[in-house]
C-alpha cells in the first residue's frame, strides 16, 4: 500500500510522527511538504527533532492570500499525485494543506483518509472550519479523535468510512514525553515547575483584531504572575503594527520546538491559548487551560472544567485564571482522547478499507 501525507504546518509535523512510524513498518509513505510554515523554527525543527522522514517533494509555496495559497498547493500536490498514483492521500487537520491535499485527490479520484475528522466550532467565519468541512465531505475514511467528533458527522450525514480512533496527538505526546524529559536540564533549566503560566497567542480572530490582540495583553498585564510566551513571529510583527506593548510580566522567548514545548506545558501552572493542540496538550498534562477564543472544537475539554472559554475579553481572561486559582481542579477523566494507539487503529482502517 503507498500512501501520501500532505503536511504544511506545525501542528500536523507533531501529528504525523507517530503515525508515520506506524506507516512506514509494512507500508510505503511518501510526504509532501506545503511549505505552509516555512522557516526553520516553525518547520525543519519538528523534521529533525521528532524523526519525521524528510519530506519527499517540498513544494515551498510559503505565505500568501487564502486563495492564492491554497490554488498554489492543489496545483503542486497534484503534480505529485498524477507521478505517484499512490493508493491513498492522508491529510490532517484543518489547514489550507489539508483542503488543497484533499481536493487534489478527490478530482483525481484518490481516497482521502482525514485524521482529525468531525472536528466543528461552527463559527464559518474561520478558514479552519471551512477548510475542515469540505475535507470531511470528500474523505473515504474519516478518523474522528473523540466521540463528539462522530455525533457531529452523523449531524451532516456522513456514517460511511467513520472510525473512532482516539487522538494522534495524544500518541505524540506519549511517545515523545521521555525523550522530552532527558532535554529539561540542558534546554529548560530556568524554568522550575509550576512557577510560571505559559501563553500562546497566533489564532488570525485574535492576532489581525487590533482591539481583541490588546484585549489579550492587558490581561497578561492584570495577572499577578511569570508569564512566558513563545511568539509566533506573524504575531510579532501584528504587536508592533497595533503599537501594543508587552508588559514587564511576559517573558517573551523564541518559538520553541515540540520537545521543548510539551515541557514548558507539563510544567506550567496554568496556561492561556487560542491553539487547538495547547488546549488538547494541557488537558492531557493535567494542566488547567484558558482559551482565549469564543469557541472551540475540543468540546470535551471544557464539559469536564479543564478548560475556560474566555474569549479576547481582559475581565474574563482574568476572571477564568482567579477561578481556577481559587478553586479546587475538577476530577479528571482519563483516556478523552484515547489510550495512545490512534495511529495503530488508523493503519488498521486503512489497510481494511483497501482490501
Amino acid at each position: 500500500m503507498k500512501v501520501i501525507t500532505v503536511l504544511g504546518a506545525r501542528p500536523q509535523f507533531i501529528k504525523a510522527a507517530p503515525l508515520s512510524e506506524a506507516l512506514r513498518q509494512d507500508h510505503e509513505e511518501k510526504i509532501i511538504h506545503t511549505g505552509q510554515h516555512y522557516d526553520y523554527q516553525m518547520s525543519d525543527v519538528f523534521f529533525e527533532e521528532l524523526g519525521i522522514p524528510k519530506p519527499d517533494y517540498f513544494l515551498g509555496v510559503g505565505s500568501k492570500h487564502h486563495g492564492a495559497q491554497t490554488g498554489e498547493m492543489l496545483t503542486g500536490v497534484e503534480e505529485v499525485l498524477l507521478q505517484e498514483k499512490p493508493d491513498w492521500v492522508l491529510v490532517f487537520g484543518d489547514t489550507n494543506s489539508t483542503l488543497a491535499g484533499a481536493l487534489a485527490a478527490a478530482k483525481l479520484h484518490i481516497p482521502i483518509a482525514h485524521v482529525e475528522a468531525g472536528l466543528r466550532s461552527y463559527n464559518r467565519q474561520m478558514p479552519e472550519e471551512v477548510n475542515r468541512v469540505l475535507t470531511d465531505h470528500l474523505a473515504a475514511l474519516l478518523f474522528c479523535p473523540t466521540d463528539q467528533a462522530v455525533q457531529n458527522l452523523a449531524r451532516e450525514g456522513l456514517r460511511q468510512g467513520v472510525v473512532r480512533t482516539g487522538d494522534v496527538m495524544a500518541d505524540a505526546l506519549y511517545y515523545h514525553a521521555r525523550r522530552a524529559a532527558e532535554r529539561r536540564l540542558d534546554d529548560l533549566a530556568p524554568y522550575q515547575e509550576k512557577s510560571y503560566l505559559l501563553a500562546t497567542v497566533h489564532r488570525a480572530e485574535n492576532t489581525d483584531d487590533p482591539s481583541r490582540l490588546a484585549g489579550i495583553i492587558k490581561a497578561f498585564a492584570r495577572i499577578d504572575s511569570r508569564i512566558v510566551l513563545p511568539l509566533h513571529p506573524r504575531t510579532k510583527k501584528l504587536l508592533g503594527d497595533h503599537k501594543i506593548s508587552i508588559p514587564e510580566n511576559v517573558q517573551v522567548i523564541d518559538p520553541v520546538g515540540y520537545l521543548e514545548m510539551i515541557l514548558l506545558e507539563k510544567g506550567a501552572e496554568l496556561i492561556l491559548t487560542d491553539s487547538g493542540g495547547v488546549q488538547k496538550e494541557a488537558y492531557l498534562w493535567r494542566v488547567p487551560c484558558v482559551t482565549m477564543r469564543d469557541e472551540t472544537e475540543w468540546v470535551e475539554t471544557v464539559q469536564t472544567g479543564w478548560n475556560t472559554l474566555a474569549g479576547a475579553e481582559t475581565e474574563r481572561i482574568v476572571k477564568a485564571v482567579e477561578q481556577y486559582r481559587r478553586n479546587p481542579l475538577p476530577p479528571y477523566p482519563e483516556n478523552l482522547y484515547g489510550s495512545g494507539r490512534a495511529s495503530a487503529e488508523i493503519v488498521a482502517a486503512l489497510e481494511q478499507k483497501r482490501r
